[in-house]
Formats: C-alpha cells, structure tokens, sequence
C-alpha cells in the first residue's frame, strides 16, 4: 500500500463519523513516531514536544473535516505540528537563537544522551542545529531530516519557495561552518 492510498483510507475513516476514531488510531500509529521527531527538532526537550504533539493530535482530530483534500495529508499534519511546535517556542521566555542562549542542563543532558565517537559528531550537529535561528532551524529540519521537498515545506509553513531555499542554504552554511569548528 502507498503513502497516497493509506493517507485516502485513513481520510476515509476520518471523514466517516462510526470509523473516526480508528483512523485516528491509524493515522497517529502511521505518523506520530514522525511527527513527534519533526516536533522534538524545533521545540528540543521531550515535555515540550510531548505537549505539543498532544496537541497537534487533537487539533488534527477536531479539525480533520476543515482538511480539504487539496494537498498530501501529511504536509496538512506538517503545517499543525510546525504551528504547535512554534507556540510552544512562543510560549516560552527565551527561544533558541544561538547555543549561547541554552541552558548548561540542557547542553550537558544532549552531551549525556550521546555515546561515544560517532555519537560526538551528532552532538556537535545537534548544537549547531540549535544554534540557528527558529525559521532556519525548521527549514534545515524539515530538508535534511524529513526529507521533504520545498513545496512540502512550503505547503507546511506557508512560506514561499524562494525564502526556503534562501534559510536553507544560509542554515547549511552556518550548520557546515560550525562543524568545521568543533569537529
């Protein structure tokens, strides 16, 4: 079964009163591993994507007869995991403009979740990543971890392409720049 016929079943169930909430039982075993990640990327501690996936879910299950069927569903469940993950930022006194600006608990709790060698550059990827401005930041996340193209970014932030292409290429640099450093 592909991508496009489960999000057509699971829409399906969705749109069906009797079988709502087994599609959402499908739809958050199908994309919820995903969504989390996409959403633990930009908020970074777990209690914060935690609530924010939580209520991502419940605005994807009150608010699946507004989705119109226009775009894939999973850039949909995107664009409301993006916005809750930003609120959550929003939400919170300082956002991650820099690593500057992380607390050394947080610092050394990504520190401690890393292994040895290897685990040492994807810390280092993880800091620089932090280290880049919110809009970046999800752009690169979005690109380099969900593998989404720029029109599924685009749909999912409602950002244009050229401005993506522009954070993206600027976040590379500076994500590249900084491992060269610290590496």
């Amino acid at each position: 079964m592909t991508d496009a016929s489960l999000d057509m079943d699971i829409r399906a169930m969705l749109a069906e009163p009797s079988q709502r909430e087994k599609g959402f039982r499908v739809l958050m075993q199908r994309y919820g591993k995903v969504i989390y990640w996409h959403i633990r990327r930009i908020v970074v501690s777990h209690e914060d994507a935690e609530d924010a996936l939580q209520e991502t879910a419940v605005k994807i299950f009150r608010g699946i007869d507004s989705y119109r069927g226009e775009g894939k569903l999973t850039t949909w469940i995107y664009r409301i995991a993006t916005n809750e993950a930003l609120n959550i930022l929003r939400k919170r006194a300082g956002l991650f403009h820099s690593i500057d600006s992380l607390s050394p608990q947080l610092l050394s709790t990504l520190e401690s979740q890393a292994s040895v060698d290897a685990d040492k550059a994807v810390t280092a990827l993880q800091k620089a990543i932090l280290s880049l401005p919110t809009q970046q930041r999800i752009v690169f996340n979005m690109r380099y971890y969900d593998e989404l193209s720029y029109e599924e970014i685009a749909e999912a932030t409602g950002k244009n392409i050229g401005a993506l292409k522009a954070n993206y290429h600027y976040a590379y640099e500076k994500v590249k720049k900084y491992l060269q450093e610290n590496l």
